[in-house]
């Protein structure tokens, strides 16, 4: 499937067991595996399993999920006779004392503690409740992982685009004439001519030296082999299934390290500005893998 973004949603709902429910879950990027949870009451004693079964899914991102419960049917209802009996004793004494209609049953009914809500739900349906919901939850993972890889997918195509910019950036600096060994030895021996010029006393030998001490340090081959390798690594984990986020971070900063190397050595403007050119594609390409799972 390729890599996968930390950026995602899901929602998955159900309906059983005389309740309905609705699991959303978000998740952003984060240095580490993180989940904030909401949960209906009567529900909290599954957050172990819960994050159980993320982690088994997910390596990197800051997840948050909510859990609504709400019964889908009416609960039983039964006439408190005892309460009623005393009420209706209470309006048989008072009648004699009080001038008032009799009361009416749906006036009764209406007091407090005459009818009841019977909870009919045993420990066992609770745990079948539970269970539903937790069948649920793993549906809500499974949503959000399609959605992390699909936006996975979108991001390694802008991952491509920009590593080959940087590829096609190093490969200019290679060609550059700047960057040839011939082409600095004929600029610096302008340069020690002139030198010389000024200083006829200097050795031929100590100018000799100064000459190959320049020419090395002047020279960005290296660097050049070096961000081709960089390269190579990173095509080959863009290509993995598999959390490769920090691996790419730490090569972004191999990069910019090597990049920063060859603009300290370059005394020639083009070179120097393709230089800059690729220091700052490294910073677009660190910026979209901070995305990645």
């Amino acid at each position: 499937m390729g890599i996968a973004s930390m950026t995602g949603f899901a929602r998955a709902d159900g309906d059983a067991l005389g309740i309905g429910w609705v699991w959303e879950v978000k998740s952003v990027n984060g240095k580490s595996l993180d989940l904030r949870l909401r949960l209906a009451p009567g529900f909290d004693s599954l957050e172990p399993q819960l994050r159980a079964l993320l982690a088994r899914r997910f390596r990197r991102g800051n997840f948050s999920a909510s859990l609504s419960v709400s019964r889908t049917e009416p609960a039983a209802v039964r006439v408190n006779r005892q309460t009623l009996a005393q009420l209706v004793a209470l309006m048989n004494e008072l009648a004699g004392e009080i001038e008032a209609a009799p009361p009416r049953i749906d006036g009764l009914l209406a007091l407090r503690g005459v009818v009841e809500t019977v909870e009919d739900e045993t420990d066992a349906m609770l745990e079948e409740r539970r269970q539903a919901v937790l069948v649920s939850w793993e549906t809500a993972l499974d949503k959000l992982h399609r959605a992390r890889a699909e936006e996975g997918a979108r991001l390694s195509a802008v991952l491509q685009c920009h590593l080959a910019d940087m590829t096609a950036l190093v490969e200019a600096a290679a060609a550059c004439a700047a960057a040839q060994p011939e082409a600095i030895r004929d600029r610096l021996q302008a340069m020690l001519a002139n030198v010389a010029d000024l200083a006829p006393g200097v050795p031929e030998e100590r100018v000799a030296q100064e000459m190959a001490l320049l020419v090395v340090r002047s020279d960005i081959r290296e660097e050049i082999e070096r961000l081709r390798a960089h390269f190579d690594q990173t095509a080959g984990l863009l290509r993995q299934d598999e959390a490769v986020g920090r691996r790419l971070d730490f090569l972004c900063q191999e990069l910019n390290r090597e990049a920063n190397t060859l603009c300290s050595k370059s005394a020639d403007i083009e070179l120097t500005r393709i230089g800059l050119s690729l220091k700052a594609a490294i910073e677009q390409f660190r910026e979209q893998v901070q995305n990645i799972e």
